[in-house]
């Protein structure tokens, strides 16, 4: 009869071949996952801001904290987003920016946004874009940018401390049969909650201070790397490393 500590004296190559195949499946299709959320990001959130001529840290602080000396709107025209209107186009834009981008000037500058504008930033586009067809949708990017506000970050926030959490309680429990030094383990398994905190906490405080949108590339690294050691050495241990029993079968008798 096992005792209450037996199933995890289980090495992953002593595992029964159906929880191998479970977890072998779970674990593939995780990283599957994992590196199309990498991708999401990299379209969603760096690449746009690759095209404005900000770098990662810059498009965090970007993000989160917003440009706070100029509106969304200016910022984009000093951007990439520049090269599609004329420089007597920006300077009108800006002029009815500056004069508090008031409804009843739109109609003035409303020609502009309708010949270069919402080609791209409309609803039905598909790019994801910003929508730019109506004054009410305008209005949102001729205020000074402030960043994400406090009810989006509590939206995705509390989406993805539930869901990320939800990933690594199966990595890591499917990590602890792993037969490695027990401090080794436990600073594996408790990394990537670590990283949790560090990264979607930062989110918070990057939108009051620029200086921790450094804190939030140190917990995303860390949580991806922890991720890819905890998926690549369970894998390795439950198919490439032999277990007890065929060791103590081919080993030599004292």
């Amino acid at each position: 009869m096992m005792d209450k500590h037996s199933l995890f004296q289980l090495r992953p190559a002593d595992l029964p071949i159906s929880l191998k195949i479970l977890f072998t499946a779970y674990l593939l299709t995780m990283a599957m996952g994992y590196f199309m959320a990498f991708l999401y990001l990299f379209l969603i959130n760096i690449e746009p801001h690759q095209k404005m001529g900000m770098d990662i840290l810059e498009g965090i602080v970007h993000k989160y904290y917003g440009e706070r000396g100029e509106t969304r709107l200016e910022s984009a025209l000093k951007g990439s987003m520049g090269v599609y209107v004329t420089d007597s186009e920006k300077e009108k834009l800006s002029d009815w920016v500056q004069e508090g981008a008031s409804e009843e000037k739109y109609l003035e500058v409303k020609s502009i946004f309708d010949a270069n504008c919402i080609e791209c930033h409309a609803s039905d586009s598909g790019m994801n874009l910003v929508p730019l067809t109506t004054y009410e949708e305008i209005k949102r990017v001729v205020k000074i940018d402030l960043g994400e506000s406090i009810k989006t970050l509590a939206r995705i926030s509390h989406v993805h401390f539930f869901g990320i959490s939800f990933i690594f309680i199966w990595t890591s429990l499917i990590f602890s049969f792993c037969n490695i030094r027990t401090k080794i383990k436990v600073a594996i398994v408790l990394t990537p909650f670590i990283a949790i905190w560090l990264d979607i906490g930062s989110w918070w405080f990057t939108k009051y201070e620029p200086v921790f949108a450094y804190t939030v590339i140190i917990g995303g690294g860390l949580m991806g790397i922890s991720f890819t050691v905890q998926v690549l050495y369970s894998l390795y241990e439950m198919w490439l490393k032999k277990g007890k029993e065929v060791e103590e079968k081919y080993s030599c008798p004292s």
